[in-house]
C-alpha cells in the first residue's frame, strides 16, 4: 500500500475519486463525490425516510424537514467539498443504478503517523436489507486503504443499532470497545460501541473482493 503524501499541501490523494461498481439484489452499487444538484433527491429521500434514519444521527436544532430541505443542501455541500479539498474528507454519494441512495463519508482523515479516518453512512429506507450498504463500504474501504493510502478506519455504532452492527460484522471491523455517552445522539447522550480495521485486516484482494468470493456481491459483469 502507498502511503505517499499529497503533491499539493491540505490535499489528500485518492480524491475527487469515483469508484468501480459491485452488483447487489438492489442493483449496481458505485460510489462518486457528493454534488451540488443531489439536492432534490437528497431531500426527498431523506425527509421521507425520517423515521429510518433519525434514530442513529447527532441532535440538531430546528426539525427534521427543515434540516434536510432541498435548500439546506448548498450550505452541507460546500462544507463537504471544503473538507474534501482540505485533505480531511472524502464525501461519497452512494449510488444504485447511478441513482442517489446514500452517503458514505470519510472524516477526519489525518495523515502521518496515524494514517486513519473514521467511516460513517446512511441508505435510502427501500434499498436496506439488499446489500447497498455492505458494498458501499467495502469500496469506501478498499479506496482508503489503497489509493488514499491510510492505515486504520473506525466506526462508531450504538448498540441498538442492529443493521449497521450487521454491515460491520459482515465486512470483518474488530470490536474494540465502548465509548460511555460518546455523542448527543437523538436528544441524548448515547453510548457507541467502537469497531476498526487496519489494513492488515483486509483479506487478500481487499473487501470487494471478500463479499464476492461469499457470494455477498459479484462484479458488474456478472451475469447471472
Amino acid at each position: 500500500m502507498s502511503h505517499a503524501v499529497p503533491e499539493r499541501l491540505g490535499r489528500h490523494p485518492g480524491w475527487p475519486a469515483r469508484t468501480g461498481g459491485l452488483r447487489t439484489a438492489a442493483g449496481v452499487v458505485a460510489l462518486r463525490p457528493v454534488r451540488l444538484r443531489d439536492a432534490t433527491t437528497w431531500s426527498a429521500i431523506r425527509i421521507r425516510d425520517e423515521q429510518h434514519l433519525a434514530r442513529w444521527e447527532p441532535t440538531a436544532p430546528g426539525s427534521w424537514a427543515q434540516r434536510h430541505s432541498a435548500a439546506e443542501w448548498p450550505a452541507r455541500w460546500m462544507l463537504l467539498r471544503s473538507a474534501a479539498r482540505r485533505g480531511a474528507a472524502l464525501p461519497f454519494a452512494i449510488t444504485v443504478d447511478d441513482r442517489l441512495a446514500g452517503q458514505v463519508m470519510i472524516g477526519n482523515v489525518v495523515r502521518e503517523p496515524l494514517l486513519s479516518a473514521y467511516v460513517g453512512y446512511w441508505c435510502d429506507a427501500t434499498v436496506t436489507g439488499r446489500g447497498v450498504t455492505t458494498a458501499a463500504v467495502a469500496l469506501a474501504v478498499d479506496h482508503c486503504f489503497d489509493a488514499v493510502g491510510l492505515h486504520r478506519i473506525e466506526a462508531t455504532v450504538r448498540p441498538e443499532n442492529v443493521g449497521s452492527l450487521r454491515v460491520l460484522a459482515k465486512l470483518g471491523f474488530r470490536h474494540e470497545g465502548l465509548f460511555r455517552r460518546y455523542l448527543d445522539v437523538d436528544g441524548d447522550w448515547r453510548d457507541h460501541l467502537c469497531f476498526a480495521l487496519t489494513v492488515e485486516d483486509v483479506p487478500a484482494g481487499g473487501m470487494v473482493a471478500a463479499l464476492v468470493r461469499h457470494g455477498l456481491a459479484h462484479p458488474v459483469d456478472h451475469e447471472a
